[in-house]
């Protein structure tokens, strides 16, 4: 039955997203829910979350796996954020120091993260998931206790501790989404934000074209063959790790600027699974991940995710969307693990 699906190139997770979201943009227009808003709503989210899709890259091609701990990552970018609006820093320069400010967290924050994957090969990917669940809990007491300042983000009674949700649209709210948007046959095309993803996807592309970035290809193809070449394999997936960790402090920031608020305490806590989903929907099975897999399973993913809302929604079913998106994302995840460990053995 899936003899069809494979001689289109297709894998069944990116098969059954395709199928799922031609029915629903059938449904859609029956329905006269406006494409050109769907379109438009698509570009913006294959953006604002492609760099989280995008951090996963390094880790997969270094064969430690999929990173289940992007928290971690997510953590340093929100940290840079609140660092500038502490700040005051506004607009497209306030987003940019937010930026900054996330990289020496990430930096710190990866190299300890890497130095665990290190120590359980073989493991990395449940264990992942345990740093991501353990660390998020653990700074929830930091963002009680942080000594930020700005009246804005603390809470109005008793003036210590950080709100929950912090509102950018005083800083930097949509300073991509807004650069150099154009409207083009109805459609908004958030330019700046799509070139912003192009030139991160573009600079892993170099990356993976010098000598650290090869290095860590070879550590993913073959462990001893690359040890035997003379690579320092440790170093290889500690690069991976804190590069990982620091595009995905980037892409919480894109994300954030995005919905113009950003969300502290539990929120990181399951973002890893709908990025991972997405990737995997893209057509990666591990080392042989490619910026096509990124952008197309973003791209498949996101839209599946913002069609089947309004769909729900005009059906009086809106509890069924939810219950579509869990199947999904975590029915990809089950199905890539099975694949994966069926090739194995």
């Amino acid at each position: 039955m899936t003899r069809p699906f494979k001689d289109l190139g297709l894998q069944i997770p990116q098969a059954a997203i395709i199928l799922f979201l031609a029915v629903m943009t059938g449904a859609a227009v029956f329905l006269d829910i406006p494409l050109t808003w769907i379109l438009s709503d698509a570009l913006v989210r294959l953006a604002m979350n492609g760099v989280l899709v995008l951090s996963l890259v390094p880790m997969l091609r270094a064969g430690v796996g999929i990173n289940f701990g992007l928290p971690v990552g997510i953590v340093a970018g929100l940290m840079g954020m609140c660092m500038a609006v502490n700040f005051g820093f506004k607009g497209l320069g306030g987003l940019v120091l937010a930026m900054g400010f996330s990289m020496p967290a990430a930096l710190v924050l990866g190299t300890g993260y890497g130095a665990i994957l290190n120590r359980v090969k073989g493991r990395e990917e449940i264990t992942a998931t345990f740093v991501g669940f353990s660390f998020v809990p653990l700074m929830n007491f930091f963002w009680t206790v942080a000594p930020f300042s700005n009246p804005a983000m603390l809470w109005p009674i008793g003036g210590k501790g950080l709100r929950p949700v912090i509102g950018l649209k005083k800083y930097f709210a949509k300073a991509l989404n807004d650069l150099w948007a154009a409207d083009m046959a109805g459609v908004r095309v958030p330019l700046g934000l799509l070139l912003f993803f192009s030139l991160l996807c573009l600079l892993l592309v170099l990356f993976f074209r010098t000598r650290p970035g090869r290095a860590m290809t070879a550590v993913g193809e073959n462990e001893i063959f690359a040890g035997l070449s003379g690579v320092n394999i440790f170093r290889a997936r500690m690069l991976a790790v804190v590069l990982s960790t620091g595009i995905a402090a980037l892409g919480i920031c894109v994300y954030a600027q995005s919905y113009g608020f950003l969300e502290l305490y539990d929120a990181p806590l399951m973002m890893a699974f709908p990025a991972a989903s997405a990737i995997l929907v893209g057509g990666s099975m591990g080392r042989h991940t490619r910026m096509a897999h990124v952008v197309l399973g973003t791209f498949l993913f996101q839209t599946t995710y913002l069609i089947s809302g309004p769909i729900a929604n005009e059906l009086m079913v809106p509890e069924v969307a939810e219950i579509f998106r869990l199947m999904i994302t975590n029915g990809i995840i089950l199905y890539a693990l099975l694949y994966e460990g069926g090739k194995q053995q």
